[in-house]
């Protein structure tokens, strides 16, 4: 017949003694991933690749869909969000080098493209949008 233990101290001790002499068969459960941020997972376009960028459709990581230059000659870029709904552009909005709002309050899983224009024709620019 089992023995019961009911001493705390003596219980604590076996179960530990347990743990060590056990081999262990399951492993660990994966850390979750880090959520990705708003800019961390922005997509990188060259202008003259195409004029007009996507389709992408808007994920809860972005509010809103923003942009910006990260290199090229050109100073700047006229940006717009045509959702594929209304198929027009919202309205245009210069872009420089630093990350700038060209839609607000999106809902998620709109789908939209974007398309650009640079300050002088022939001009370059990579462009990082975020969603």
């Amino acid at each position: 017949m089992a023995k019961i233990l009911s001493h705390p101290a003596a219980a604590a001790a076996l179960l530990a003694a347990l743990a060590v002499s056990l081999p262990t068969t399951a492993s660990a459960a994966p850390a979750p991933a880090a959520a990705t941020s708003c800019y961390g997972g922005a997509v990188t376009v060259n202008y003259g690749d195409a004029a007009e960028f996507g389709p992408y459709t808007t994920t809860s990581r972005c509010a809103d869909i923003n942009l910006r230059m990260v290199s090229g000659d050109a100073e700047f870029v006229w940006a717009c969000v045509k959702f594929t709904r209304v198929g027009a552009c919202n309205y245009w909005t210069q872009v420089g080098r630093s990350w700038k709002t060209i839609a607000t309050d999106v809902k998620d899983g709109s789908k939209f493209t974007v398309p650009l224009g640079v300050d002088l024709e022939g001009s370059s620019a990579r462009v990082q949008i975020a969603f």
